[in-house]
């Protein structure tokens, strides 16, 4: 760490069917609230899975201006909010700043867009194409309205790392200020995925949960009876800096980030390594990279997807690194409340890691009733205090593609 900055997360903007913004989605999820239902965003009826954690009163208006709007689609809207709710949040301004980064990662960044164009395309012909459309359906649209929006000059950094997109990304932006190569940077997910084949296609391969007639427990991560993960929509962006700039302005950081790892398990497109050796090995890094130990790791903020055998490896892969502490390490898993938004839920996760360390909440795993036999884990259903002053965010995703950051309570 000689001659490197210390990293600090000063601001969290999230956009999620729990709700908008930091203090909403925070209390709803202490609450054990569930934004898993019916999906209404379009006729599903004949789809095995028919439920979906949407966010129902997203109104991009509210903060962006008219003409924004109309050269941005959802995906886009969902992350310029989020990031305009971090900024807003760590009470700072960064336009036209050329030493701040912007940082995103997606799945599937405005597929679900374009295929309401091609919709539009096969029944009116190519007049009723939006010219939109060229400018959306990349995965690196939401970085650079982004930086449009705030008028930074920075570097501009997507990728499209499947489940891990967002974490990836706020691991590169952690690096980048780490490293002098930007003084700060706005980093985070964003997913826009509720259309009918980028839905279907998910069904199709068998990876939701078909609880249609019980949503609120649908998904379950860890639990004995998942059957699968519940798309979700949404955004999440933190803003994060120099430790010493963010104390030099008066901010009190929520978290500091103290280290990184990825790996892939180069195995499988959809399953993961059953015995979760990358997937540990990712979490090792980013304990190495903070020059930390794993007797070190005082909470643990889970990938828990809700899927049989994603689940399940990731307690492998938990075992091979804290070994006989995996059952007695406090496990944060909040999928069961506010669904999967694949490249956003990652992102979604670091907030609600921050704010566990400033807060000193754990919030609960409400359909946890207990592991497979022969698994353990510490969940608890419901939000609990936490003395954790160091915790590790674990992600997963299609690919094979692992992430893991660190991060400690701040200094007061």
């Amino acid at each position: 760490m000689s001659g490197k900055h210390r990293v600090a997360i000063t601001g969290i903007g999230l956009v999620t069917p729990l709700g908008i913004g930091k203090d909403a989605f925070w209390d709803a999820l202490l609450a054990g609230a569930v934004a898993v239902d019916e999906l209404t965003r379009f006729d599903a009826s004949a789809f095995p899975s028919r439920i979906a954690a949407e966010i129902p009163d997203f109104d991009a208006s509210a903060y962006m201006e008219r003409r924004r709007l109309q050269w941005t689609d959802r995906f886009s809207q969902l992350a310029v909010v989020g990031a305009l709710l971090a900024c807003e949040d760590a009470r700072i301004a960064f336009e036209g700043r050329s030493d701040v980064g912007v940082y995103t990662g997606s799945a599937l960044g405005g597929l679900a867009f374009a295929e309401e164009q091609i919709d539009a395309f096969r029944t009116q012909g190519l007049r009723a194409v939006r010219p939109l459309l060229t400018l959306s359906v990349f995965g690196g649209a939401a970085a650079s309205n982004i930086a449009i929006e705030f008028g930074l000059h920075g570097p501009t950094i997507s990728n499209a790392n499947s489940c891990a997109a967002g974490a990836i990304a706020i691991g590169q932006a952690f690096t980048a200020v780490r490293n002098g190569d930007v003084r700060a940077a706005i980093a985070g997910g964003v997913e826009a995925p509720l259309a009918p084949l980028t839905y279907g296609a998910f069904t199709v391969a068998r990876a939701m949960s078909t609880r249609n007639d019980s949503p609120k427990t649908a998904s379950r991560p860890f639990d004995r009876d998942r059957d699968g993960f519940v798309m979700a929509e949404g955004a999440g962006f933190v803003v994060i800096e120099r430790y010493d700039d963010a104390v030099n302005r008066g901010a009190q950081p929520y978290a500091e980030i103290l280290g990184f790892g990825t790996s892939n398990d180069a195995y499988h497109m959809a399953a993961p390594l059953a015995d979760g050796s990358e997937t540990a090995r990712a979490m090792r890094s980013a304990i190495e990279d903070a020059a930390l130990g794993a007797d070190e790791i005082e909470s643990i903020n889970a990938h828990g997807s809700s899927t049989p055998v994603g689940d399940r490896a990731e307690i492998h892969a938990y075992r091979a690194v804290f070994g006989d502490r995996t059952g007695r390490i406090p496990v944060c898993a909040t999928k069961g409340q506010h669904g999967h938004a694949l490249g956003a839920t990652g992102a979604w996760e670091v907030g609600v890691s921050a704010l566990t360390l400033s807060e000193r909440r754990l919030p609960g795993a409400v359909n946890f009733s207990g592991c497979d036999d022969g698994y353990e884990l510490h969940c608890r259903r419901t939000a609990s205090e936490s003395d954790a002053r160091v915790l590790l965010s674990n992600s997963s995703g299609f690919g094979g593609i692992n992430a893991a950051l660190v991060m400690s309570r701040p200094a007061k």
